[in-house]
Formats: structure tokens, sequence, C-alpha cells
């Protein structure tokens, strides 16, 4: 008789494989099958840093990748979702241990959890495993106290606008926004026109690519990619 286990949501980390936590590593070394998201390269190769990750801790052999399209139409992904969804399902009632794995943390701005909600949904016992998210890599890249004593943090996504900013600093209060290529000319405007604040930008945090800065001079002339990062204190 074969022992089902729960369908495990493994978290990452930013991008530097020794960030993955010794319980998430533990997950991945008892899987049968790890589903990791990936995108297509142009001569048909699957590309990730998640899988990267993977890579290099050693777990090709047990790596199913699953087209995830980088596109703000979510409908292709939501089909690799749920393809994901259905074989894991299967998987699972054959007895075979199944990881589902994602960057950084799972439950912090991941559309992973498509596949997490739809599975719990349906009673088949899941787990998800926490990891370091990229905000918080990146303050100790920098030697950062992001906040301390009674100061409040408040994170949000590239979707602001300056005057969001501008009020959530007035408060006193320290704003992390992930996902920046989104919100690019609303960041430079805020610099602008608040030199006085302190403007903490990261990209690629935990790969080879790794960049730091907090001279407002350059950011506010700066294109942000994907995978950056900006801590304001006031």
């Amino acid at each position: 008789m074969t022992t089902s286990h729960p369908i495990r949501f493994v978290s990452l980390g930013p991008g530097e494989p020794d960030l993955i936590t010794l319980k998430g590593f533990k997950a991945l070394q008892t899987a049968d099958c790890i589903f990791c998201p990936a995108t297509m390269t142009r001569d048909g190769k699957y590309s990730s840093r998640a899988l990267s990750i993977l890579d290099t801790l050693g777990f090709s052999d047990t790596i199913q990748c699953f087209r995830l399209p980088m596109d703000k139409d979510r409908t292709q992904a939501l089909k690799a979702y749920e393809a994901v969804y259905e074989s894991s399902k299967t998987l699972r009632a054959e007895g075979k241990n199944i990881v589902i794995v994602a960057e950084g943390d799972v439950g912090l701005y991941s559309s992973i959890h498509y596949i997490y909600d739809k599975l719990r949904e349906d009673g088949i016992p899941v787990e998800q495993i926490a990891g370091i998210p990229a905000f918080i890599a990146s303050g100790a890249m920098a030697g950062m106290h992001i906040v301390s004593q009674e100061e409040r943090l408040i994170i949000l996504p590239g979707l602001v606008t300056t005057k969001e900013l501008e009020d959530y600093l007035k408060q006193q209060t320290v704003v992390v926004i992930m996902k920046l290529s989104q919100c690019v000319e609303e960041v430079h405007q805020c610099i602008n026109s608040h030199p006085e604040y302190q403007y903490h930008y990261f990209e690629n945090v935990g790969t080879e690519k790794e960049y730091y800065s907090c001279s407002n001079e350059e950011l506010r002339e700066k294109r942000f990619p994907y995978f950056s990062v900006m801590i304001i204190r006031f």
C-alpha cells in the first residue's frame, strides 16, 4: 500500500541556491517529481531562475518544467497552472511525492498559489514551505536594517502612483516596491521630487548579475528590469 504525501509548495529564495531553507531542501530530496516554472528560449530550451537553482542543487533528474508565459494577459499562464494541477493530482494518486517550486516565497506575490488553492478546494493535502523573499535578501546584501523599533513597513506591487509613495513616506513608513519594472516613471518622479529620501535599488539579487545602488543621480534615469526591488526609507 502506497502512502500519499501532501503536495508541497517549496520556496526557492531569491536566486542564490544557498538561500533555500533546510526544510525546503529536504522536501526536494524526497520528491519523485518537481514541477518548475520556466520560459521557452528561441532555441526551444527551458530557462528560468528557479530551474537554475534546482540544477545547482543537484535535482535535474526529477525536474518537470512547465512553460509559463511572461505576459500581462494571464490566459496562457492559467492554462499552464491548470495542467500542473491535473498532473500533480494524478501523480499523487499513483503514490508519487510531488513538489511544486517558486522563486522567493510562494506566499508573496506568487501566482503559483492558483494551483495551491485548487488542490485545497479538492480536499487534497497541501503544504507551503516558507522561503526568503527578494527584499529581505536585498537588505542583507546592502547591510541594511530595513526597519527598526517602531517603524512601519509596507510592501507594494509595481502598480503604484507617485502620490501613494509620497503619502506613505510622509507617514514615516518604509516602502518596499516589488515588480519595479511596472512603475518606472512613478519612481523616477518620486526621486526627482524628493531627493531627501533614501532610495536603495537592487536587481538580480542572489545571482552573478546582482547589483545595488543608492545613487539618486543614477536611479532617476535608470530603467528597471523585471528582477528588481527598491527599498525607500524616509
